[in-house]
């Protein structure tokens, strides 16, 4: 499911939309990742992890694929006039770990939320290196990257691999359905 709901969604509605996206040119296509994608590595003989589940390893197994779909995405739409980057939000101050932080004890609890107040960011800090991406005016062009705190940064070698990211892309065409020679459009109707 962990790797159904970061990559697989993405991946299947990007393409769905990749036709109305070149019409609509310039584009872009923003994929928000993590810096866990770094911890991660790309399960190709056990996808899903179903031999031995680790939550930290599906999530940071599904910000790879994040980077490498986008890696993949931006050759696949170069000359298209459509871009494809990828970013690292930061680690933000959310209500992500509303449910977790209650089981923790208390002393563990004061000290994550000390952590948290003093490191994390606030949303809307975490929204300006998307928001960045999606508008940026110098970024007209450029595509394939993995961006952090507004910059362009180099993701970790494993999300830099072209093989991986080629294979990761075959793999999920089929897990989603999809097929190159009967390519699957979303109907938008005329208006």
């Amino acid at each position: 499911m962990q790797l159904g709901v970061n990559h697989l969604g993405h991946f299947l509605v990007t393409n769905l939309l990749l036709d109305l996206l070149k019409k609509s040119a310039p584009s872009r296509i923003v994929t928000v990742s993590s810096l866990a994608h770094s911890y991660g590595k790309i399960h190709f003989d056990d996808i899903n992890l179903d031999n031995g589940y680790n939550s930290g390893d599906g999530y940071s197994q599904s910000k790879l694929a994040n980077i490498l779909f986008t890696r993949e995405l931006a050759k696949k739409l170069k000359g298209t006039g459509v871009t494809a980057n990828c970013l690292h939000p930061g680690v933000i101050m959310t209500e992500l770990g509303r449910y977790y932080v209650p089981t923790l004890a208390i002393c563990w609890r004061i000290l994550l939320v000390l952590i948290a107040f003093l490191t994390f960011k606030k949303p809307w800090q975490g929204a300006q290196t998307t928001i960045y991406c999606a508008v940026a005016e110098e970024l007209d062009n450029v595509s394939g990257l993995y961006f952090s705190d507004c910059a362009a940064k180099e993701a970790a070698p494993q999300a830099r691999d072209d093989e991986a990211a080629k294979r990761l892309w075959e793999l999920s065409e089929k897990m989603v359905g999809l097929d190159e020679s009967e390519k699957q459009q979303l109907y938008i109707p005329e208006s």
